[in-house]
């Protein structure tokens, strides 16, 4: 009688020692889940302001773009069509947003410009350069 009693003892124990911490994981896994929600929503509004900002400097794009060639007389921004990327050397990643649109209000015209962010995800309008080659139909527009 005493060893049945002390085995229920025992496995009582065990399986509150158990759930104790099936309790404690389940917690962390939570919170674990609202913080990578906290930081996604954190990079979103990052985002936003950074679209704001280059809505805001439009002109140097545009002028940018119209600089890459003397018959480009007019330059469409597709802000529908912008992307967060991140470009990896050795080492060191660069995160960059790279922008396209049209030129000469030409449907099949295209173009693409990447601007690097500095290291507090500001970003750096000095860094502009061309990504894509100015195109129409395909084929390079000289």
């Amino acid at each position: 009688m005493k060893k049945i009693t002390k085995w229920i003892v025992l496995m009582v124990c065990l399986g509150l020692i158990l759930g104790g911490f099936q309790m404690l994981h389940s917690s962390k896994k939570e919170s674990a889940v609202t913080n990578k929600s906290e930081v996604k929503q954190d990079k979103m509004t990052t985002k936003d302001k950074q679209l704001a900002y280059l809505k805001e400097h439009e002109q140097e794009i545009i002028d940018f773009v119209k600089s890459q060639n003397d018959k480009i007389e007019s330059v469409q921004i597709d802000w529908d069509d912008v992307r967060w990327d991140e470009a990896s050397f050795l080492n060191e990643t660069e995160h960059y947003i790279s922008i396209y649109g049209r030129f000469n209000n030409i449907a099949n015209s295209s173009w693409g410009v990447d601007i690097y962010l500095y290291e507090n995800h500001k970003v750096n309008m000095e860094s502009i350069g061309l990504a894509q080659q100015l195109r129409i139909g395909g084929q390079v527009f000289d």
